[in-house]
């Protein structure tokens, strides 16, 4: 073999073991940026603390509770609000990730009038008269709301939906939900609601009915239906 085909052969082999070598470093490459950008999502971000949601939605289970969340909880309609786990405080109550240099936010809004939830999640509150019951199916319930405001209503029935909007004027039908069932709703126009429970002759079956309420103590915020059939209102 003369040299000229030599030093080919040994440039070719030279070529072969560089690409080689990219080819096992790129992909570690690729995995270590990926592993130091994929951002860290907030399992309890602000906006539960911040309004209209501080008052309209439920946290979930692990957060800090906001303000209706608490008062559910003293009503006895919530089980007592967990206590944060070390990743959820390490991202910040009701906060994004902070940020070196940045000032954090001061407290939502409503925090400063919440009081400690006492054990046992309710308060020393007489017991409720129930304003309706039902016979139950097997433990469960079709609920019917029917809208006769003029404005939206936004309801949530806790650890079963994420909150819904019902338009005005309409209604809509849950089937097959657990005792003991809570559910919370809200007109989207800041008025208050009416509600209306009344059962029907069909075991497991409930109408719900909202109306404008003019007066704010005619005002009702959450419904809970009990193992036994028994409806309360708050």
């Amino acid at each position: 073999m003369n040299m000229k085909s030599q030093k080919f052969r040994k440039s070719a082999e030279l070529f072969a073991a560089i690409c080689g070598g990219l080819l096992i470093t790129l992909p570690l490459i690729s995995q270590a940026v990926a592993q130091q950008y994929t951002p860290k999502v907030n399992p309890c971000p602000k906006i539960f603390y911040e309004e209209p949601h501080n008052n309209q939605v439920v946290v979930p289970q692990g957060c800090p509770p906001n303000a209706l969340t608490q008062r559910l909880a003293a009503q006895g309609l919530l089980p007592v609000p967990a206590t944060p786990s070390q990743d959820q405080t390490r991202l910040g109550v009701g906060r994004e990730v902070p940020q070196p240099g940045v000032r954090s936010p001061g407290p939502a809004r409503g925090d400063q009038s919440q009081q400690p939830i006492p054990e046992g999640g309710s308060t020393n509150q007489p017991p409720q008269t129930p304003i309706a019951t039902i016979a139950l199916n097997n433990g469960k319930v079709d609920i019917r709301f029917v809208n006769d405001t003029a404005a939206n209503v936004t309801y949530q029935v806790i650890g079963d939906t994420a909150p819904r909007s019902l338009q005005g004027k309409s209604d809509v039908i849950l089937q097959g939900l657990k005792a003991p069932v809570t559910v919370t709703f809200q007109r989207d126009d800041g008025g208050q609601l009416i509600v209306t429970p009344q059962p029907s002759s069909e075991p497991g079956k409930l109408e719900v009915k909202f109306n404008e309420a003019t007066d704010a103590a005619q005002g009702r915020s959450a419904m809970r239906i009990e193992q036994n059939g028994s409806v309360f209102l708050n």
